[in-house]
């Protein structure tokens, strides 16, 4: 488990942290996460992989600080992702442009650069492409519990909601997963659902299912 803030080096932007309390200090904080330290598998990308390659042979419960490149962060800034669309056609898809506004535009991130003669520059860069990404990691634990494991993996995708409120109970071949009553109508629960059931069964040969359940107490 990893506790991390990952901070522009130009800017001292902070863009993402597992800190609560860093989180509401740099403005980005969202009531629709929950905050801790990550679970993190090392080369599988649940982290830039800048920082994921790096990640090896960090001490235990220290802190650390961790320089990714531009390049193996969010990508050199290209020239060519800088665009100028007409007004009106942005208008025509519902669109009011306006400086600094992040936008998406054919299913494409994009930020206003400039609005002018009926004309909009748009940049669909990544915000932090070009930059050196700095970040302050301390890994927390190794998990080695299986019960652990599978509460962290669930964790990972049910974003917002302890994972010790899932039952989980292996029987043979099969991880049964009681799921919580406040979330039985959670919005998009069921891609939730089938990604848990997947990271389980691709870290745990010895499981052939995945099986969730819902029980209803009387109140």
């Amino acid at each position: 488990m990893l506790e991390m803030t990952g901070t522009a080096e130009e800017t001292g932007e902070v863009f993402e942290t597992t800190s609560e309390e860093a989180a509401r200090e740099h403005g980005i904080h969202s009531e629709e996460r929950t905050y801790g330290p990550r679970l993190v598998i090392v080369g599988d990308g649940f982290v830039l992989r800048g920082l994921d390659s790096r990640l090896p042979g960090t001490p235990f419960d220290e802190e650390k600080e961790i320089e990714v490149p531009a390049g193996e962060a969010f990508g050199e800034r290209n020239p060519a992702n800088v665009q100028t669309i007409p007004y009106r056609v942005l208008r025509s898809k519902g669109v009011n442009p306006a400086v600094g506004a992040e936008l998406e535009i054919d299913g494409r991130p994009a930020v206003v650069r400039s609005v002018g003669a009926g004309r909009v520059q748009v940049d669909y860069n990544h915000p932090l492409a070009g930059r050196k990404i700095l970040y302050k990691v301390k890994v927390t634990e190794h998990i080695t519990d299986d019960k652990k494991k599978y509460e962290a993996l669930i964790g990972r995708r049910f974003l917002g909601i302890e994972a010790g409120e899932f039952e989980v109970k292996k029987t043979k071949k099969k991880l049964r997963v009681g799921v919580p009553e406040k979330i039985f109508f959670g919005e998009n629960i069921q891609i939730a659902k089938r990604g848990v059931a997947l990271d389980i069964l691709k870290y745990f040969p010895d499981l052939d299912e995945v099986e969730y359940y819902e029980t209803v107490k009387r109140s």
